[in-house]
């Protein structure tokens, strides 16, 4: 089961074009559970630019939906986040508070021991690829970044694995 699990996400990735950069994300699964900040295997994962405005969100968990964080968003992100804010104090919450995780449990250790991040830069475009498992089950999302001026915004969130799009919430 675990072998066929690695298979799925490897599956899942390989469309992005992987490189050698991506050898961390594509490798093997890691003995032991590696911290968050690793790329796995020997490749380390650095941290600037698009990955380090991603990975406070899997350090905070729901921390994508507090007021304080929207800064940095963007269109059609923030619209959808601001609209959300507004509904929560009337009707309540129209977004799932795990959102980063794919909905998936928030399960700190799990997904720390499997967590790995890949982001490719073109221009003022990226794209940060997060993949975990939890409770048996591959997640893998992606974040849309803008670079506007000197500073990175998040324009999207998409679960690859459960079809969604935080842009294409309706949050009236």
């Amino acid at each position: 089961m675990r072998s066929r699990r690695w298979v799925f996400m490897i599956a899942c990735l390989l469309p992005l074009g992987a490189s050698a950069s991506a050898e961390g994300l594509l490798g093997a699964a890691p003995a032991q559970p590696a911290p968050a900040a690793s790329g796995g295997g020997n490749v380390p994962l650095k941290m600037d630019g698009p990955l380090a405005l991603v990975k406070p969100f899997y350090e905070k968990l729901g921390s994508e939906l507090d007021p304080v964080q929207r800064g940095n968003f963007i269109d059609p992100a923030r619209t959808v986040l601001d609209k959300a804010d507004a509904l929560r104090k009337s009707e309540g919450e129209c977004l799932d508070p795990n959102m980063a995780l794919d909905n998936a449990p928030a399960d700190k250790a799990q997904i720390g021991g499997s967590l790995k991040m890949l982001d490719a830069i073109s221009g003022d475009s990226a794209n940060v690829v997060v993949a975990f498992v939890v409770d048996g089950s591959p997640h893998r999302l992606e974040w849309k970044l803008k670079k506007i001026g000197d500073a990175w915004k998040i324009a999207d969130l998409l679960s690859v694995t459960g079809e969604w799009a935080l842009s294409q919430y309706q949050c009236e």
